[in-house]
């Protein structure tokens, strides 16, 4: 996501901030990764997201708001609920990723060597 104050001709790498905890895109140190029309994961909620669907298998969190059709993810648009499960920020009811852009997105961030990130195990 974008700050919502930021000067759409002048954008900064800190105008863009994780849709789930809203920290800035500021520190080199934590990965970022980018899914569609602008919406941004850090590495520390991507990592939390991978360990509560795909560590621990938790249950998607109830969200009647969100219609039949379930949540849709902020990465990819899609409405993936029923399929597979969601995770949900717990900062920012409205930012879901699915377990596919979890996945998709662990392993991206893995591969670049230009940080020390992996995905969690258990136990880890």
């Amino acid at each position: 996501m974008r700050n919502p104050h930021a000067d759409e001709n002048n954008l900064t790498q800190a105008d863009f901030w994780c849709d789930f905890c809203h920290r800035a895109w500021v520190d080199d140190a934590i990965p970022m990764v980018e899914g569609h029309q602008g919406s941004i994961v850090c590495g520390n909620c991507l990592r939390l997201a991978y360990r509560a669907m795909i560590v621990d298998e938790e249950p998607t969190p109830s969200a009647p708001e969100a219609g039949p059709d379930g949540p849709q993810c902020v990465m990819c648009l899609e409405r993936r609920a029923g399929r597979e499960p969601m995770w949900r920020s717990p900062v920012y009811e409205h930012a879901w990723i699915c377990r596919r852009c979890a996945r998709v997105a662990a392993q991206a961030v893995e591969k670049d060597r230009s940080f020390e990130w992996s995905r969690p195990g258990k136990g880890a």
